[in-house]
């Protein structure tokens, strides 16, 4: 669990000044950072001008107290500016520490698995029973029907197919009922074509 931490930094102040004349004329950020190099001598300034805040850093954290006890909500050149002390917040560790392994050991080449890990079964196979049972009852040139045809889908039919060649080999040539079928088209191998050396083998024979 990560535990949030916020610190005070008592020798930096942040300022929220709404003039933004104090990030473009250089006179008038002369005479702000003046109200606060009259407490330290010393002092260093950040300007942020996109969110309007200025960073004044002290040498003394009794100079920063004091120029925030005095110059907080203090008019400058018709606005309130406003003093806080800087805070930061920390998270978690204090170092930088490196994620468990929790899945190390999928990692090439792997390493051991962690204690108590499995491999996963694979799940059974779903088998259509009802499906099977209707195929099996039907004859060469029948067909059923999974699903019925709707206005925006098409229907599912299962054919089966007539009888092979093969399966009617057994069978009695005199038989009347024996629709004869064409043989079946036999697949010719493409023949390999004959090995010729080229002249730089030939070369190297010689």
């Amino acid at each position: 669990m990560h535990i949030k931490t916020t610190k005070c930094n008592h020798l930096c102040l942040v300022a929220s000044v709404t003039n933004q004349e104090v990030f473009d004329r250089p006179d008038v950020r002369a005479s702000f950072e003046a109200l606060f190099l009259s407490f330290d001598a010393e002092a260093q300034f950040q300007y942020f001008k996109s969110f309007r805040r200025v960073r004044i850093n002290f040498s003394d954290a009794l100079a920063a107290a004091e120029a925030r006890l005095r110059l907080h909500k203090s008019d400058f050149h018709g606005k309130e500016m406003r003093l806080y002390f800087a805070q930061s917040v920390h998270i978690g560790s204090p170092r930088l520490e490196p994620p468990k392994p929790d899945k190390q050991f999928l990692i090439s080449p792997p390493a051991s698995p962690p204690v108590g890990w499995e491999q996963s079964k694979d799940a059974m196979p779903v088998v259509n029973y009802d499906l099977l049972c209707a195929i099996s009852k039907l004859g060469p040139g029948d067909k059923y029907e999974l699903h019925t045809a709707t206005p925006t889908t098409p229907s599912v039919v299962v054919h089966v197919c007539k009888e092979d060649l093969g399966d009617n080999l057994g069978r009695d040539e005199r038989d009347p009922e024996e629709v004869a079928q064409p043989a079946r088209p036999k697949i010719v191998q493409t023949r390999r074509p004959d090995y010729t050396r080229n002249v730089e083998q030939l070369a190297a024979l010689e």
